[in-house]
């Protein structure tokens, strides 16, 4: 089953020649300055498309993230000021 409806897909489509043509802007109401990266052009096609109520899937958000505790810190091998002196 598809994740995204095919009407979806064509107001991304529409948002990224919109950014090539350099008159994308962001913010609300189009105030904000011209969009020039492409996956920001993805996502205001997304959320436009989730505007009109299309088939999108829903939003991550930030609060979901998994906690950074499980990473592994690297040891870094070299210390800051132990250097052998030539002799």
């Amino acid at each position: 089953m598809a994740r995204y409806s095919r009407s979806a897909g064509k107001d991304v489509k529409r948002a990224l020649h919109k950014r090539k043509k350099g008159t994308l802007k962001s913010g609300k109401g189009g105030k904000g300055g011209k969009v020039k990266s492409r996956k920001q052009a993805i996502a205001i096609g997304l959320s436009e498309a989730r505007k009109k109520g299309k088939k999108v899937p829903k939003k991550k958000s930030s609060s979901k993230r998994k906690s950074s505790g499980s990473r592994k810190r690297k040891s870094s091998s070299k210390r800051k000021g132990a250097r052998k002196s030539k002799k």
